[in-house]
């Protein structure tokens, strides 16, 4: 039966109109997660040579234990970000002879094969042979390695059970927050406890029956979740609920933009990838710390740049070469509304500009790593608010694919074209190459000047490039109208 399943389920795909349309899309995907699963591969094949080599008074073995920790807490953010739930169209099978339990088994086991379940394994499963391989017991490495394996699909059911809960979300943000803050001001080493946890892995196999006892926990959760909620009955019927609205008043400074605005707000909490975005551009506040707390970015300030500018960056970039997608549902009965384009399209670039100041303040603490880094950020944010933003409007005139905005965020191609891909070029390499061709003559200020400046200028400018931004979706409107009507 479950062979039956996969064959339904890969001639759907197949025979869809977006797979036949969206090939070149496919491909590049296809190279993407190629690309993940050979550096991951690299590094679990070289992490320990490269572990001793950088420290060497250190077991590498011990070194990526201490981290294990703030990687499960993490995981589970991003699965809740990125991972889609297991679909199933069950409503033609619930007629026919089938057992609900083979439905709802076959549902679970598919979702065990996600590509979120596999990918670290790339790094696990060859970083055990290289253990081997240096001499550690393998009984203890094949324990060590069947205990993280087991804990990586708990961790996947442990998402459908709390994928819906934000609070759950909050709680996992806060926590893993806290620690690296903890960690990171030697107020409380956190390392030494991962190392306790996923060292007791490898000592002692009894330890295994923990992530196994979660595993089959939180698989029965889901089972008897799904069994309740497997009737025709509910698959067909309309399900309401209490509209609730959020008190928006503030908003209400903005004269007539404010009524644009609030709808945008609505659109962006109210659907799930929306959200996902918006929710993720917290997530890339962080990112600088990737770059700005290594020695080896140290010689290369483009690189800090870039790191800079996805700090502020982050919600502008990933909405912005979206729009105006996101309203591809509703597009035709907006153009039918005596409504300003002009406005239409500033509320948009309004809302960008404000998540971007947020999350300059929020950035704030990046004080502590230096005034220099803190700098780049700030010359980053002008940037993103006097060019990025204008020029996403701009490129977004040459969006044609809807976009589901119930759908999760990862593996979802919708709304995704050679356009999106082509625009991050300008977006991230036109600031790096301003710095470096200022700084390399002038010094480190003028580079960080010369960025700043250009984002002043399109401020300055902004209502010129608007008239210019207004009349090219103007006159783009049927088109992109005729895109929009094009579904799966």
């Amino acid at each position: 039966m479950f062979t039956r399943f996969i064959s339904f389920e890969m001639k759907q795909f197949f025979r869809s109109m977006f797979w036949q349309k969206g090939v070149v899309v496919n491909i590049i995907m296809a190279l993407f997660a190629l690309w993940i699963i050979l550096s991951f591969l690299g590094i679990g094949l070289g992490g320990f040579y490269l572990i001793k080599d950088i420290f060497p008074d250190k077991d590498p073995f011990e070194f990526v234990n201490g981290f294990l920790l703030f990687y499960v807490i993490g995981d589970l953010i991003f699965r809740y970000l990125m991972q889609k739930l297991p679909v199933l169209n069950i409503k033609p099978l619930l007629i026919l002879d089938i057992k609900k339990s083979k439905l709802i088994n076959y549902t679970l086991i598919k979702s065990g094969l996600s590509f979120f379940n596999f990918f670290s394994l790339f790094f696990f499963i060859p970083f055990s042979f290289v253990l081997i391989k240096e001499g550690y017991p393998t009984n203890n490495v094949l324990s060590w390695l069947t205990g993280i394996t087991t804990l990586v699909f708990a961790a996947n059911y442990l998402n459908f059970i709390t994928n819906k809960s934000n609070i759950a979300f909050g709680v996992l943000v806060a926590f893993l927050g806290s620690i690296i803050a903890l960690q990171q001001f030697g107020i409380y080493d956190f390392t030494g406890v991962s190392v306790a946890i996923f060292n007791s892995l490898y000592t002692n196999w009894l330890f295994v029956l923990v992530p196994l006892f979660l595993l089959i926990t939180f698989y029965v959760i889901n089972y008897k979740k799904l069994k309740g909620q497997l009737y025709l009955d509910d698959a067909i019927q309309t399900k309401t609920k209490e509209a609730n609205t959020s008190d928006l008043s503030f908003v209400d400074r903005f004269g007539d933009l404010a009524p644009f605005m609030k709808n945008e707000m609505r659109l962006i909490w109210r659907n799930k990838r929306t959200k996902t975005v918006f929710l993720m551009s917290f997530i890339f506040l962080f990112y600088g710390l990737i770059f700005f707390t290594q020695e080896a970015y140290a010689d290369n300030p483009a690189m800090l740049i870039f790191a800079a500018l996805f700090v502020t960056g982050g919600f502008a970039i990933n909405y912005g070469q979206f729009i105006p997608a996101w309203d591809s549902e509703y597009y035709r009965m907006i153009m039918t509304q005596n409504i300003s384009y002009r406005k239409f399209l500033e509320s948009k670039w309004l809302i960008m500009s404000s998540v971007t100041f947020v999350l300059y303040v929020l950035s704030i603490p990046y004080l502590y790593l230096g005034l220099d880094k803190f700098l780049m950020i700030s010359a980053g944010a002008i940037f993103n608010v006097g060019f990025n933003s204008l020029f996403l409007l701009w490129s977004g005139s040459f969006n044609r694919k809807r976009i589901d905005l119930d759908a999760s965020g990862f593996g979802n191609t919708q709304g995704t074209s050679a356009t999106q891909f082509l625009i991050i070029i300008p977006l991230t390499g036109f600031p790096m190459v301003l710095y470096l061709a200022f700084s390399s003559f002038l010094g480190f200020n003028a580079g960080i000047i010369a960025i700043a400046s250009f984002g002043l200028l399109g401020i300055l400018l902004k209502n010129s490039i608007m008239n210019f931004i207004e009349k090219k979706y103007i006159k783009d409107k049927y088109a992109t109208i005729h895109g929009f009507n094009q579904k799966k």
